[in-house]
């Protein structure tokens, strides 16, 4: 008898289960086909955020949520901004960033990566607008408080971000492949009018 029982609980659960799974591979689908294109998925987020700002500055509440969602997003900022491998947690081995012009190239490579670092920005913006919903959430809090104390620590510690980044010598941020003038086109007319050709 409980064999037929289980039977019939894993057969209602296998189309759960297969649905899960398909939309499971389309969110995949969707995530891998907007890699390389950054801008638009930064675009999306704003766009998300905006609404989620928007929805609190109209139900005048939720305020508990932004804060959280504050101190995430700068614990997402830091990861970003923070090389993967520690300079003064590498005493072993040496800086793992050159220091000296002397020294080898070795490139930035970040903690959270910019793809993470947005899916994680969305995905946070997402439920945060989806627990201002639930009045459960809605603690009657004084928000300018929160405020200024969410700022103090975001200069705090941005301030100890761009003093870890001056002592190690690094820029967390790649503006593409430098670019190379070569010759200029002057000096090679120049050159051409002198030749005796």
């Amino acid at each position: 008898m409980e064999g037929g029982e289980g039977d019939g609980a894993s057969s209602a659960m296998a189309p759960l289960a297969k649905w899960r799974h398909d939309f499971s591979m389309a969110f995949q689908y969707c995530l891998d086909r907007s890699t390389p294109h950054p801008v638009q998925r930064w675009i999306g987020t704003l766009v998300a955020a905006l609404i989620y700002i928007l929805r609190v500055y109209y139900v005048q509440g939720f305020y508990i949520i932004s804060y959280g969602l504050g101190i995430y997003l700068l614990n997402l900022l830091i990861g970003f901004l923070s090389p993967k491998v520690d300079p003064e947690l590498e005493v072993m081995d040496g800086p793992s960033l050159p220091t000296k012009g002397s020294d080898e190239f070795k490139p930035f490579i970040r903690r959270l990566p910019e793809f993470k670092f947005w899916y994680s920005f969305t995905k946070a913006f997402c439920v945060a607008f989806l627990m201002t919903f639930f009045s459960v959430f809605d603690v009657p809090v004084f928000w300018p408080i929160l405020l200024c104390y969410w700022i103090v620590l975001f200069v705090l510690t941005m301030k100890r971000q761009i003093l870890h980044m001056i002592k190690y010598k690094y820029i967390p941020f790649d503006f593409g492949k430098q670019k190379y003038s070569g010759k200029n086109k002057s000096s090679g007319a120049r050159s051409s009018r002198l030749s005796p050709d």
